[in-house]
């Protein structure tokens, strides 16, 4: 037998020690949750679900496109209720490096479908000249 030998019992009172370890941190308080918040949170997200279902049932918005943008909203702000009552996202957890992470993959979508459209608009005008001409006739 080797030294690096740990029997098994031995590991695990380890592990289990060092799980409590990693709790006993003060600088590293994250919150997580309690039933109120979660509470919070699904109350919002129902909300935030039936307003847009009745919009669009209801047909509250006689405008198609207008309605699509106050869905595209009521979806943003349900995306944030969900980030902070259930991802417990905030500026300091894990000293911020979550919130950069999302900041940083923001920005990246962003740049992504905004390019994506500039592209396609760019394609369509430019490789259907005639069928914009078409329209005309």
């Amino acid at each position: 037998m080797s030294k690096d030998y740990t029997p098994l019992h031995t590991a695990h009172a380890t592990q289990g020690s060092h799980q409590q370890h990693l709790h006993d941190h003060p600088d590293e308080e994250e919150d997580h949750g309690s039933f109120g918040s979660y509470m919070t949170g699904f109350i919002l997200s129902v909300i935030l679900t039936a307003i847009p279902f009745w919009l669009v049932m209801g047909e509250v918005i006689p405008n198609p496109r207008t309605t699509g943008i106050v869905i595209m909203a009521f979806a943003v702000v349900q995306i944030v209720v969900h980030m902070i009552y259930f991802l417990h996202m905030n500026t300091r957890s894990q000293g911020g490096w979550t919130m950069l992470a999302l900041i940083f993959t923001l920005i990246l979508v962003i740049i992504t479908l905004s390019g994506s459209l500039w592209v396609m608009y760019h394609l369509n005008t430019n490789m259907m000249p005639e069928m914009h001409n078409m329209s005309t006739m």
